[in-house]
């Protein structure tokens, strides 16, 4: 379901957990934002130049979480799932403060977020929303990896795909649609990793945090984790959850086709870069033009409907 007003909170959210790659514990605090203000990090652990806004053109490293910058180097990483769940909550605009480089892991899922969201509700703004339309496909490709975006009128559309050799996880492929609505499997998937991966990811100054109260880890055919899955598709939501966190970072709502196979955080990446830095590959449309878009659809929908 569409909205065309610009959301914030009604209220400030704070939160505190640990970092899953730096370990280190962190307090974070949501407060309300004006009309226009999009998403931005300020990490007030440092005094100056300590604003980050949430930007895919920010996006620097982006190994096993999404990390943003800004032009004086200041960074915070994993903000992936804070920002989906801005995406799905509807949230525009907010100020993220946070007291380290990392946002809080929490049960690596976006459920908790999106919880504390609801907690304080959600605050309706006079300022209408923009929205990003596809006119032309646009592919990244690496070996065997690929992801695409092409035109879609009124709607979002991802369509993942994972492909692995571990004999649980194998290779899924499932569709979210934003007009169907329903995150609640999406929000509550959990991040995940190969038991024999783990040594050579802690090797790489990663997952100093990472244990199975956050992560879901899997060896051979079984889930160390005690409670298992929180659904039968939890891998692939969320790989579907990281990409809605990552396709935020434009700043707005696209509309439009999204399909990929094996893709990820730097893939995703990639493909904003090179789809945005073309004019003729989208157009930035009001709220009233998309609103116009639907009506002409749905009744071009009725006239056919009615000849059949």
């Amino acid at each position: 379901m569409l909205n065309f007003n610009q959301k914030t909170l009604k209220d400030t959210i704070k939160l505190n957990g640990i970092g899953l790659h730096n370990g280190v514990n962190v307090n974070l605090t949501i407060k309300p934002a004006k009309e226009n203000f999009g998403i931005k990090f300020c990490r007030i652990d440092i005094e100056k130049n300590n604003l980050i806004e949430a930007n895919y053109k920010n996006v620097t490293e982006p190994i096993l979480c999404t990390k943003i910058k800004n032009n004086n180097g200041v960074t915070v990483s994993t903000v992936e799932h804070l920002m989906a769940a801005f995406f799905g909550e509807g949230i525009d605009n907010a100020l993220v403060e946070i007291d380290a480089a990392e946002v809080p892991i929490l049960d690596g899922s976006a459920i908790e977020f999106v919880e504390a969201i609801r907690s304080v509700g959600i605050k309706e703004q006079n300022e209408q929303r923009k929205f990003i339309s596809v006119k032309k496909k646009v592919e990244i490709k690496e070996g065997n990896k690929f992801m695409s975006i092409e035109p879609l009128n009124n709607d979002l559309v991802v369509d993942f795909e994972i492909v692995y050799k571990n004999p649980l996880i194998r290779t899924r492929r499932k569709e979210f649609k934003l007009s169907e609505g329903n995150l609640t499997n999406i929000y509550n998937s959990r991040t995940f990793c190969l038991y024999e991966d783990i040594d050579f990811i802690k090797s790489q100054g990663l997952a100093k945090g990472g244990s199975l109260e956050n992560a879901i880890v899997v060896r051979e055919n079984e889930i160390l984790n005690d409670d298992g899955l929180r659904n039968r598709h939890e891998f692939i939501y969320h790989k579907i959850l990281d990409c809605l966190g990552d396709l935020m970072l434009t700043g707005y709502r696209i509309l439009g086709f999204v399909k990929t196979s094996q893709g990820g955080h730097a893939l995703t990446n990639k493909l904003l870069l090179k789809f945005l830095s073309d004019q003729s590959n989208w157009s930035l449309d009001s709220s009233e033009s998309v609103k116009k878009k639907n009506l002409i659809e749905d009744s071009n929908k009725k006239t056919l409907s009615a000849s059949l």
